[in-house]
């Protein structure tokens, strides 16, 4: 892997075209909102670019960016990654696509270097503010459109902006996309304000069952495929469920244990410490210092006693 800097990924776009962008599973705003608005600006130009769909995007999302999918029959040129850390993690229809990435554009301290360049600005609360600085470095003026997907992808990646991964850079890249025009009130009302009903009865189910260590600052959930069913969840209601137990006051660190294929998949947030990727890198994950995720394949009871004890021994570490 070679670390490049803005202009030279800017370049490295102005060099090719036949594009197609890729993410990684079980999708967030910020992978599809910067995925997107980086194939919108490449389409504006003049470029042909794609994003290959992900079938486990959430049906707020897909008006959004649905007219970027890639045809069945799309003979791609030049494949980029955006917002994937690991090709561990890639979308679940891109696992022929490994290896094969050639420029990985991501925010992750964690990035495993996976394609042979990579501009990665750890710096950035989110990836949608790194291609932002790279539609500023080819000198594209901001479509609507891509100002629109940018917010997406800034403000869902930082909580709309309560997060302690906000900066006043994040703060002013919101600033600049709503003076493109970016509806950034209706955005807001659509991604952090409206639950379903059965949203709110799912997060009394895991709010009922989180169980405390380390008095009360250590707070671990459980999301189990049961629970999901009992409320009458689907994927759309399960975006940032990570965040709940990590509302309890006094709570300094949560986990989030959410049911999946052979295992749970752990989400770890901390409010003053920086050590959530410490966690899961005991486990083979990663993320950032505040929020990260890690793979246990292994019962329930095991998954919490070993997500506890990682915990224990970086407690507080900065």
């Amino acid at each position: 892997m070679k670390k490049i800097q803005i202009t030279e990924a800017a370049q490295f776009l102005r060099e090719h075209d036949g594009f197609l962008i890729i993410s990684h599973r079980r999708p967030d705003g910020d992978a599809l909102g910067s995925a997107a608005a980086l194939c919108c600006i490449l389409r504006e130009m003049g470029k042909t670019a794609y994003t290959l769909p992900n079938p486990q995007a959430t049906d707020k999302f897909i008006p959004y960016i649905e007219e970027f999918y890639a045809p069945e029959d799309y003979a791609y040129s030049c494949l980029v990654s955006a917002d994937l850390a690991d090709e561990g993690i890639i979308q679940t229809n891109a696992e022929t696509l490994r290896g094969k990435t050639e420029l990985s554009i991501d925010h992750h301290p964690s990035n495993s270097g996976y394609a042979p360049l990579a501009l990665v600005m750890q710096e950035k609360a989110s990836c949608g503010e790194v291609v932002l600085e790279i539609i500023k470095s080819l000198g594209m003026q901001l479509s609507v459109k891509a100002a629109t997907l940018l917010y997406i992808a800034v403000s869902t990646d930082c909580g709309c902006f309560r997060y302690k991964n906000t900066t006043s850079e994040t703060l002013r890249a919101a600033a600049e996309l709503v003076d493109a025009g970016a509806p950034n009130g209706a955005l807001n009302k659509l991604l952090f304000m409206t639950k379903t009903k059965a949203r709110l009865l799912l997060e009394s189910d895991i709010v009922s069952g989180t169980e405390f260590y380390k008095d009360g600052e250590l707070a671990v959930a459980t999301l189990s495929d049961e629970m999901i069913a009992r409320s009458g969840a689907v994927e759309d209601d399960l975006d940032d469920v990570a965040v709940i137990a990590g509302q309890f006051e006094g709570v300094e660190m949560s986990v989030t244990l959410r049911q999946n294929d052979g295992g749970w998949k752990a989400s770890v947030r901390t409010v003053n410490y920086a050590n959530a990727n410490a966690v899961c890198a005991r486990f083979g994950g990663g993320g950032h210092g505040m929020a990260a995720g890690c793979q246990l394949d292994m019962p329930l009871d095991e998954a919490k006693r070993a997500i506890v004890r990682a915990a224990e021994e970086v407690w507080k570490q900065a």
